[in-house]
This record gives C-alpha cells, structure tokens and sequence, in this order.
C-alpha cells in the first residue's frame, strides 16, 4: 500500500554526505522535506540540488529540515557534488542519501515500476514535526520540480497547521485566507475579531492571521 497523507512517515537508518542517520532522530521535532533523485550524474538532479542549497535560507527560515536521496553509492555523491557546485553555483549544504539497496526508495514508493523498474521517480515528502506525511508528489523523471512552490506549499501548511483557516488558489504569504467551513460564524467572530467577507456562506475571507 502507498503511503497516505497522515500516515506515519517510516523511520530508517541511511548513510549520508553528512554521516550516517536514523530518519526520526534526524528530524528531532521539526519540518522536513524528504525528496529523491533518479540518478547520480543526471543533468536535471543537478539543477535541482543546487536550486536547493540555494533556497536553504528560505527553508532554514521556516525550520524546515531538508534531506535528498539517490539510489548511487555514497562514494558517488561527492564526486557529483563537486559537479553540482561548478554548474550550478552552489555547493551542497544539506545531506544527500545514499540508497544502492532501494531501502529507502521501496519504503516511500519511490520506484514505479510502470514508469521505470530501477530508478526513482522525483518523489517529494513534506514531514510535520509529529513525524507524519503531510504533503507528497511525484514528477516524472523528465520533468525538474519547482521548490519555490514546495515552499509556497509549506507556508501553507504551517500556517493551516495552527489556524483555523484554509489558503486558496495561488495564494502566497501574507495574502487572504479563507475561514474553515467547520467554524459557525460565532466561533469564526472568537478567532477573527477583525471580521471577514462572505462571499458565500462557505467562502468567508479574512487576512491572514499571525503565526
């Protein structure tokens, strides 16, 4: 069975760039996005491992702990770090998995066999700090994803996390948000003195509250 959002994200034991890890511990209370490579030496992990070390400002601002992976031998990984860091500018600065016996991959579904039987797809796992999914997608092995909106994503996530509230399309920090349909409008008039506009009596918009 895949893994479901909610579910408990598996704990494993993993070498690293960085040493080796159990996945929890690692975690220790925090975010985490979890996020596979098909392959060492591919031109479109290798932008998308200096996009990250370049957004891990961004990420450590959140408390978000980031950690790729690749089904190539740890010894691999430094050589195309070296790679990563000429082409695209930034050198690597998070771990990045090695995981030769698919460990890892099979636990989170990572190999779709009708797609390829031996390399990953770009599977992406968000983690709450309770250590369970909360977030998961899947790209082809063709396609770069955009962490600018993992991010987006995870603003959401945090923020939904501790309010009553839901973000509606393309919304970004700081833009309105909508009431939870859960909440009578006399629990919403407890949480959000300041009000809101009802455009329906299920879409009830009021600017976002501080985290």
């Amino acid at each position: 069975m895949s893994l479901q959002l909610g579910d408990p994200a598996p704990d494993f034991k993993a070498e690293t760039t960085q040493g080796p890890i159990r996945f929890h511990e690692w975690i220790d209370g925090s975010w985490a996005v979890l996020f596979s490579h098909p392959k060492n030496f591919t031109p479109v992990c290798t932008t998308e491992l200096g996009e990250v070390a370049r957004l891990k400002p961004e990420f450590d601002k959140r408390g978000v702990k980031v950690i790729g992976l690749s089904v190539d031998p740890l010894a691999e990984h430094g050589v195309w770090a070296k790679d990563i860091e000429e082409t695209q500018g930034h050198a690597l600065n998070f771990p990045l998995i090695a995981d030769p016996d698919r460990t890892v991959s099979d636990l989170y579904g990572m190999v779709h066999p009708n797609a390829d039987d031996t390399l990953t797809v770009r599977s992406v796992f968000v983690i709450g700090p309770d250590r369970k999914l909360k977030l998961s997608i899947n790209y082809p092995a063709s396609t770069g994803r955009n962490f600018e909106e993992i991010l987006r994503v995870i603003d959401s996530l945090q923020l939904t996390a501790h309010h009553s509230v839901a973000t509606p399309v393309n919304w970004r920090q700081g833009d309105e948000v909508i009431i939870a349909p859960s909440l009578s409008d006399e629990q919403a008039r407890e949480r959000f003195p300041g009000g809101w506009k009802a455009l329906k009596p299920y879409l009830r918009v009021t600017p976002q509250p501080r985290t």
